[in-house]
């Protein structure tokens, strides 16, 4: 085969594999359009809708990569690459890296399922994995958490997904409750009104649920009465409004005699324990 003829087998081949090349350009290209414009619609949508930008970003995102991805595909299929060996081998590859990360690939998923299903916002009050304090940020590994005391901490969200979350934010009244001890000797009727009263004039206590006083035990000393109550946590303080219903409490039983009593122990001794003494 002559120098001509060589030269004439390439034209040729290269005549018939242009059209292709064209087609899986144009393909690309238009997967690319749709990817960016459908990306830049579903984070308008989602932000409109979920009110949260973490989550209107990832389901942008997700959705362009995935259309682009798709685009690569069908691109390499019009030139006639093999595509199924390509994707058995990415599945193997992303097999293996997944076990050797499957840490961080659990952290991932987690991550995606917190922003989707929102059980908790970036300002929420939370309790999780036994820390209690402020979300400050939620990312695709971790969730930040600022405890009460002031103290950073980060949890992966693996950790976060797989355990039970209180979420104080989610609803805007808190039932607080309080354990008041009376004497024996004291009118359970009247301690159970006063107390009642007491509580229900306390500024930041609703009146709807109303407050309940209810007998819980016979202690060592007295009887113990459990106070309930729900206080608006968007209007006043979880942590002010029952301090100030204990003091008010304890101003309130002084003022009509109701004895609060102390724990006492009774020490009996014999005349034999006097002699050996």
């Amino acid at each position: 085969m002559n120098l001509t003829q060589e030269f004439q087998i390439l034209l040729t081949n290269v005549i018939e594999f242009f059209p292709r090349l064209l087609t899986a350009i144009v393909t690309f290209s238009v997967a690319l359009i749709i990817a960016n414009g459908l990306a830049r619609w579903i984070l308008k949508k989602s932000e409109e809708r979920l009110n949260k930008v973490e989550t209107a970003r990832l389901l942008s995102s997700m959705t362009r990569w995935a259309i682009i991805i798709l685009g690569i595909v069908l691109a390499l299929d019009q030139v006639n690459f093999n595509v199924t060996g390509f994707v058995a081998g990415l599945g193997i590859a992303g097999f293996t890296i997944g076990f050797a990360l499957q840490d961080i690939s659990k952290n991932f998923v987690s991550g995606i399922l917190l922003l989707v299903q929102q059980p908790f916002q970036v300002g929420d009050a939370v309790e999780i994995s036994d820390y209690e304090g402020k979300v400050i940020d939620i990312t695709l590994r971790d969730t930040v958490v600022q405890t009460w005391d002031g103290e950073i901490v980060i949890l992966p969200n693996s950790s976060v997904y797989s355990n039970p979350i209180k979420n104080f934010t989610g609803l805007k009244n808190r039932r607080r409750i309080i354990e008041v001890g009376v004497g024996y000797e004291v009118d359970l009727k009247k301690a159970q009104q006063v107390i009642l009263d007491t509580v229900s004039s306390v500024e930041g206590v609703l009146s709807d649920p109303e407050p309940m006083v209810l007998a819980k035990e016979f202690g060592d000393s007295s009887i113990n009465l459990l106070v309930y109550f729900w206080v608006d946590q968007t209007q006043h303080s979880i942590i002010k409004v029952p301090s100030d219903v204990i003091l008010a409490i304890k101003a309130s039983a002084e003022r009509e005699n109701i004895n609060i009593p102390y724990p006492i122990q009774t020490v009996q001794f014999t005349n034999e324990d006097l002699k050996n003494n």
